[in-house]
């Protein structure tokens, strides 16, 4: 059975990431948890944003790794997370902003069988 996915990209946030690797090089993700630029995904060059024990790696978009704080994932660790990108401002921190575009999580409920995959997972 094959690993469910944590964190997917649509096709305009893969094209955004793509852009946004040619100008700044190697990149990160972090799902902010809602605190100066609310609960948004922000995009950082790889090493700027600090990765603790506290951080849990949910997958990779465009190749970039995607974390979350571990309390934020006890709340949305049954749902898939989407990344999309919408037109306007998004967070002052994160590398897309100058591009008039921010990033947007989106999400949905894993499957029964999803999600008894994750919790054989984190059981192990």
């Amino acid at each position: 059975m094959a690993n469910v996915q944590k964190v997917l990209a649509t096709d305009a946030a893969l094209a955004l990431i793509e852009r946004l690797k040619a100008k700044y090089g190697p990149l990160m993700f972090h799902q902010s948890g809602g605190c100066c630029d609310g609960s948004s995904p922000m995009c950082y060059p790889a090493g700027e944003f600090l990765i603790g024990d506290s951080d849990v790696l949910l997958g990779e978009i465009g190749g970039c790794p995607f974390y979350m704080s571990r309390a934020q994932y006890e709340y949305w660790k049954h749902t898939r997370l989407v990344i999309d990108v919408v037109e306007g401002r998004g967070g002052m921190f994160s590398l897309e902003g100058p591009e008039g575009v921010r990033f947007l999580t989106r999400s949905s409920l894993f499957t029964p069988e999803e999600y008894q995959q994750l919790q054989d997972e984190w059981n192990r």
